[in-house]
C-alpha cells in the first residue's frame, strides 16, 4: 500500500516566533544569550534579535547586558519562571540592602506609564508604610520611575517627557539632577512622612533593567543617614549588575 507523502509543516507566524522566544527565555535555568536563544528556537540571530527588541519593549523579556531573562509580563502570568526571574536573582540583594539600611527596599521595572513594583523586603518596624507591591508608580511622584527614565537613552527619555504635558519641564529638571548624581531622591511628594532613594540597574548604557529603591520615614533621611543609604544603594545596584551579567565578558553575544 503506498505511503502518503508527509505534509510539510506550515511556516511559523510572527506570533509563533515571539512565543517560542518567550518560552525559551522562561524555561532557561539562567539568563541566556541571544546566540543560544536563536539556536534553540531555530531562528536566524538577526531575526531573533529584532523580535526580542519588541518583547523587551512590551515587558515580556528583560535584557541584562547580552543576556535575556523573563520580564514583568511573564512574571504576572506564570510562576514557572520564578527560578530564573528577576525577582529570584535580585531577592538576596534586596534582603542585604534592607538589613544594611534598616529600611524597606523594593524592586521596580519600567513599563508603559511608569514603574511597577515587583518585589519588596519590608522590616517589621516599617509595617505602617505601604509596600505598593504590584502597583504601577508614575514618574511624576516616585523615585523609582525617575531613576529608570533618567537612565534611558536621550530619545527614549524625550518620549517619556512628551507624554507628561505641563509636568514635563519639572520632570526634565529632576531627571537632569538624577543623571548628575546617579540617584533619585524623593521627599514626601506621594506621602509627606515617607522618603525614598532609588538607583537604576544598568548593565548597558541607556538600557536600565530595573531599579532598587530604599524607602523609609522621611525624618530618618537626614544628611549622614542619606549619605550612608546612597553608599549602600550604589553597592547593591552594582552587585545586581554583576549577578545579571555574570560570564558575559568572556562569552560575548
Amino acid at each position: 500500500m503506498p505511503v502518503a507523502p508527509l505534509t510539510p509543516a506550515p511556516p511559523r507566524s510572527a506570533v509563533d516566533k515571539a512565543l517560542d522566544l518567550v518560552e525559551a527565555v522562561s524555561r532557561a535555568p539562567h539568563p541566556v544569550r541571544l546566540t543560544d536563544l536563536a539556536a534553540e528556537v531555530g531562528l536566524h540571530r538577526a531575526t531573533a534579535y529584532r523580535i526580542l527588541l519588541d518583547l523587551v519593549r512590551r515587558g515580556w523579556v528583560l535584557r541584562a547586558g547580552d543576556r535575556y531573562l523573563p520580564g514583568a509580563a511573564v512574571l504576572r502570568m506564570s510562576a514557572s519562571a520564578a527560578g530564573n526571574s528577576l525577582t529570584a536573582l535580585a531577592r538576596p540583594v534586596l534582603e542585604r540592602l534592607s538589613t544594611a539600611t534598616s529600611m524597606m527596599v523594593n524592586l521596580q521595572v519600567l513599563e508603559e506609564g511608569g514603574a511597577r513594583v515587583i518585589d519588596v523586603v519590608r522590616p517589621e518596624r516599617l509595617a505602617m508604610i505601604s509596600h505598593l507591591r504590584g502597583e504601577l508608580l508614575p514618574v511624576r511622584r516616585f523615585a523609582g520611575p525617575l531613576a529608570l527614565v533618567a537612565a534611558l537613552e536621550p530619545e527614549a527619555r524625550r518620549r517619556w517627557l512628551n507624554g507628561l504635558g505641563e509636568d514635563a519641564g519639572e520632570v526634565a529638571r529632576e531627571l537632569a539632577e538624577v543623571e548628575r548624581t546617579g540617584v533619585a531622591v524623593e521627599h514626601g511628594r506621594n506621602d509627606k512622612l515617607v522618603a525614598s532613594v532609588s538607583r537604576a540597574v544598568v548593565p548597558d548604557p541607556g538600557a536600565p533593567v530595573c531599579a532598587l529603591t530604599v524607602v523609609g520615614p522621611d525624618a530618618e533621611f537626614d544628611g549622614p543617614k542619606l549619605a550612608a543609604v546612597r553608599r549602600e544603594l550604589r553597592a547593591a545596584t552594582d552587585e545586581l549588575v554583576s549577578v545579571l551579567t555574570a560570564g558575559t565578558a568572556e562569552a560575548g553575544r
